[in-house]
């Protein structure tokens, strides 16, 4: 069973409907070009509008994103994934989020846990520590040196205004190196894989954060990352979903991808990205303007 399957049946066995993905062009939502998150979609229905699938939704959305940008090229980020999220449309909340994720990464995908570690929201002015995650993680059997705490990482807005709040994130320390007993967000041999975000506020356009009607939870897991990662590479583009394109791109090249790795993981990243933009239903074609635009650009970069 892949990644997905097994990620679906999962959250179904916890009470959750599979829901769609929804285009990579939103469709009611004119705030940002393309859908950046699974929850992008899901908007209306963070805010108290009713889901037709009930309160327990989840998914894998397409997802574009063109803010890291200038970080493709290394081995874990793309301008196109594929995201698998569940939601808690004002059902559960912190406590079974956090212990079904660590369930599904310990006992599904089999993640050893002295390769496991943890980030949660450190407090500002505005909001406090989160303490109850902390106390979570430490229950299930995350040490202290394996949680650290951030505040302008660990709190997710999906653009300038609308649902969010703090949340916790998962990382994979994905190297042949000697795991360290402390963990640091900033070594990038940790790699973020899942994200849950406990939506309990809305940020409104003065800058002015107010509570939600409903505390909801948004989570977010990489195909792509959790893919090499259960495929034993610690290079995205070396597992199965971009080995068909690497091999076609050293056809057409006099290099091997190790000759010159970073130059086919943008031109593999960009060509799949360009693919879906050109495949989505809105029609999208390289122009000078919106997604248009972000389309040709892909497409000059590319050669």
């Amino acid at each position: 069973m892949n990644l997905k399957d097994l990620y679906i049946e999962f959250f179904e066995s916890k009470g959750h409907k599979q829901i769609p993905s929804a285009p990579v062009v939103p469709e009611n939502d004119a705030s940002v070009l393309f859908n950046t998150a699974g929850m992008q979609p899901l908007i209306p229905y963070l805010m108290g509008q009713k889901h037709p699938y009930g309160t327990r939704l989840c998914d894998y959305q397409k997802c574009i994103r063109t803010n890291d940008l200038d970080s493709i090229g290394d081995t874990y980020h793309h301008t196109f994934f594929e995201m698998l999220g569940n939601w808690s449309l004002g059902d559960y909340f912190k406590e079974d989020a956090i212990k079904w994720s660590f369930e599904f990464i310990t006992e599904k995908l089999n993640i050893p846990l002295e390769k496991f570690a943890v980030t949660v929201f450190g407090g500002n002015d505005l909001i406090p520590e989160d303490k109850e995650a902390i106390e979570l993680w430490k229950s299930l059997g995350v040490k202290e040196e394996r949680i650290a705490k951030t505040v302008e990482d660990n709190f997710w807005i999906a653009g300038e205004t609308g649902p969010c709040g703090p949340d916790t994130e998962m990382f994979y320390f994905r190297s042949n190196d000697p795991v360290p007993d402390k963990f640091d967000p900033e070594d990038s041999r940790w790699v973020e894989i899942w994200n849950n975000v406990f939506m309990e506020y809305n940020k409104k356009v003065d800058g002015t954060i107010e509570e939600l009607p409903n505390k909801n939870v948004d989570t977010g897991m990489g195909v792509e990352r959790v893919t090499s990662i259960l495929e034993g590479v610690n290079d995205n583009y070396m597992s199965s979903i971009w080995k068909d394109i690497i091999e076609k791109i050293e056809e057409f090249s006099p290099y091997t991808y190790e000759e010159k790795p970073e130059s086919m993981r943008i031109i593999a990243d960009h060509i799949r990205t360009a693919t879906f933009i050109i495949a989505d239903p809105a029609g999208i074609r390289p122009s000078n303007t919106d997604q248009g635009y972000i389309l040709r650009r892909l497409i000059r970069r590319m050669i």
